[in-house]
């Protein structure tokens, strides 16, 4: 299945291609959480839903959009979760940094997931027990995978942290000073994930909002890279939560995403 979650990606990213090269701002509208979402958000979303239904038709599918319009199947032990879009100020700002998103969940775990950056044209794919990888894009046609893993320790000098570039949070911030940091960079959507999995950073914090589907393929590629996802108590981030006493269905608690950095039991003043 995650061949056909690949090709069903590629589709996606090149509907939402198609309208960031025309895109105008003054079409953007924004939901009642005050995010804002384009015609691209919508387009690609109907496009994964088409194409999920006729993959996996007996698979329930969550996905944001239809979510945010009251649209919320009932979830048993598999289902999908799909950000059509994730990122989508970067869209707007044009900077490239927004992918498409779609993951498997089983029983709370994210085990396939595909994460697609359109506009920087690289695709990445992993799943529980068959590894992760990455391929180059190139006119909607995927070149050679390349097998990725999570670094064997952080470089010398400190941990290579990599945070969002939209949502950096004061507690965030606070978070990232307990330890010894050698480098610092930023990224939008679910890459910061991907550069996780491939060896490319240590940590990547978020002590801020998030949804299910804006971090289940990432989490499923970082996983199958070998890395983790841990919440503020150090267990692993879970899916499927329903009927959350303190949240709304599908919000995700604070976490940090590692390579093999556990950074609860490493924190260093």
């Amino acid at each position: 299945m995650l061949d056909d979650l690949v090709t069903i990606a590629l589709k996606a990213g090149a509907a939402i291609m198609a309208i960031y090269a025309r895109f105008d701002p003054a079409t953007m509208a924004t939901k009642g959480d005050g995010s804002p979402v384009t015609e691209a958000d919508a387009a690609a979303e109907a496009l994964i839903l088409e194409e999920l239904a006729r993959l996996a038709p007996e698979i329930p599918v969550v996905a944001e959009e239809a979510v945010a319009a009251g649209q919320v199947p009932e979830t048993g032990r598999r289902f999908f979760l799909v950000d059509p879009l994730d990122g989508t100020k970067e869209f707007i700002s044009r900077n490239g940094e927004f992918t498409v998103n779609i993951a498997l969940i089983e029983d709370g775990v994210p085990v396939l997931g595909v994460v697609y950056a359109p506009a920087i044209g690289v695709i990445y794919a992993g799943g529980k027990g068959q590894g992760a990888k990455v391929a180059d894009v190139e006119a909607g046609k995927i070149g050679a995978w390349r097998a990725i893993s999570v670094r064997a320790e952080p470089q010398h000098g400190g941990l290579c942290v990599i945070a969002s570039r939209s949502h950096l949070t004061d507690e965030t911030k606070s978070f990232i000073e307990r330890f010894s940091v050698a480098d610092f960079v930023t990224a939008g959507s679910s890459l910061k994930f991907c550069k996780l999995a491939a060896g490319e950073a240590d940590l990547y914090p978020r002590l801020g909002r998030t949804m299910e589907w804006d971090t289940a393929a990432g989490d499923a590629v970082l996983r199958a890279a070998k890395g983790a996802v841990l919440t503020m108590d150090g267990k692993p981030l879970v899916y499927g939560k329903r009927n959350q006493k303190d949240d709304v269905d599908f919000a995700n608690p604070w976490f940090a995403a590692t390579g093999r950095f556990d950074p609860f039991a490493s924190a260093e003043q």
